[in-house]
């Protein structure tokens, strides 16, 4: 799926991240969503390849990456700790400074990165999220009966953990094959890289860990960062699908407007796997955007 790409690992951050590395030029980071791996990037990373050295990272709890015990506090799996995990792996690649492309939980680890950290990134875009704190502060009917898995994951363990682990498949069919494109995007092989990883031991426990992080100590940082007055400054482009929920139930770009000084944003022909339901398009845009 990656031609031309390699397959490593790297310590850092006290976990081991898995990451495919391919092409030449700046640093492009990319990180992914639930319930995938850096596989979603596998239609659109060979193009831009040709302009940068790319680097598809597993978030820890996903995919090959590693999927330590969860804390009280959900600290283990905060945004805050994903991102110092990809900061330090570009660095160890030898990137101080990179561009960065992200769907879904991924691009809110990115919202985190490139708050904690904005002096590495140059660029950012964001794929069919609004920021974290907006979006439960405005969950309505809708929203929660297409994302009730954000709220099943959220439940204390062990509930979600042994549901998931009873039935992946089950699992994966149900939160990606009721999307507007359905299973269709995924048909390549992807679904069933998307299973094995489910699959392993500990991703149950690392996804519902994502999500216990997010409502609650992420949500802390985020409040923390708005009553500080503490504003995004890396330049942002917000994209969203247009048959997605994230545009349907939420203004998006108004609500990254609230929290960035440069974001720019608009829908494109889709549903929520922009990078696996129209690649070129979301490719055509990266490259307009990052260049």
């Amino acid at each position: 799926m990656f031609p031309d790409f390699q397959k490593a690992h790297c310590q850092v951050n006290g976990v081991d991240i898995a990451y495919r590395i391919g092409g030449s030029g700046p640093g492009l980071l990319l990180l992914h969503g639930h319930p995938q791996t850096h596989i979603i990037w596998r239609k659109v990373a060979p193009s831009l390849a040709q302009h940068f050295t790319v680097v598809a990272a597993d978030l820890r709890g996903y995919g090959d990456s590693s999927k330590p015990s969860a804390d009280p506090e959900h600290v283990s799996y905060s945004k805050r700790t994903l991102a110092q995990d990809n900061v330090a792996l570009m660095q160890t690649l030898g990137f101080e400074t990179f561009d960065l492309l992200a769907h879904d939980r991924g691009a809110r680890v990115a919202h985190r990165l490139a708050m904690d950290h904005p002096a590495v990134v140059r660029r950012m875009i964001l794929l069919d999220i609004a920021p974290t704190l907006a979006m439960y502060n405005q969950t309505n009917e809708a929203f929660a009966r297409a994302y009730w898995h954000w709220f099943f994951l959220i439940r204390p363990a062990p509930l979600p953990e042994t549901l998931i682990e009873a039935d992946p498949d089950l699992y994966l069919r149900s939160v990606m094959g009721t999307r507007s494109a359905g299973l269709a995007p995924f048909m390549d092989g992807a679904f069933d890289e998307y299973l094995r990883c489910l699959k392993l031991p500990g991703t149950a426990r690392g996804i519902c860990e994502d999500y216990r992080a997010s409502a609650t100590v992420d949500l802390e940082h985020d409040r923390a960062d708005r009553e500080a007055g503490r504003m995004l400054t890396t330049p942002t482009l917000a994209l969203w699908g247009a048959e997605g929920i994230v545009g349907k139930c939420f203004d998006p770009l108004a609500e990254w407007k609230k929290v960035a000084t440069d974001v720019q944003g608009k829908a494109l022909p889709g549903g929520h796997y922009l990078a696996e339901e129209v690649p070129e398009v979301l490719v055509d845009e990266v490259m307009r955007f990052f260049t």
